[in-house]
């Protein structure tokens, strides 16, 4: 984590997130850090399907052709929280943490992560294994390892 977080001071970037099953947690990850107000902007928790369309930009349309968890939205939700929080970089989470809620196309642990650079959208689908919990913070380790490699382009 330190690692993205001097390459954000490095290059004047700032960073902001929109974080849905993952509730927070990426956000808590960050602030634990002393001197994070220097590039972290701020966190948008959309959890509800509304709160993506209405503080996020998402369309509700796109929500029902691919589904909250899906990489469409979750490029959607960064390139919103982008533009909401002004941010250089800006990281998106969105997923089924479980224990309920899973199908056999996107079955528990299905997460999908966007982030939004300068000139870039990139989206990438996982499979994560193991507790809600479990879940929830390996969603912010490969979200926090997306940033580093967003950030070194």
């Amino acid at each position: 984590m330190l690692e993205a977080f001097k390459l954000l001071k490095t290059k004047r970037a700032t960073i902001g997130f929109a974080e849905s099953c993952s509730g927070g947690v990426l956000s808590a990850a960050v602030t634990e850090v002393a001197g994070s107000s220097e590039f972290f902007m701020g966190s948008i928790i959309s959890y509800a399907n509304q709160a993506k369309v209405d503080l996020l930009g998402v369309s509700m349309d796109e929500i029902r052709a691919h589904g909250a968890v899906s990489q469409v939205v979750a490029e959607k939700m960064a390139r919103g929280a982008q533009h909401r929080l002004n941010c250089t970089f800006a990281l998106a989470i969105t997923g089924i943490a479980g224990p309920g809620g899973g199908t056999p196309e996107k079955p528990v642990g299905t997460v999908c992560f966007g982030v939004a650079g300068p000139n870039f959208v990139l989206s990438e689908r996982k499979q994560f294994s193991g507790s809600r919990s479990e879940i929830r913070h390996q969603s912010a380790e490969h979200a926090l390892k997306m940033l580093i490699s967003a950030v070194q382009r």
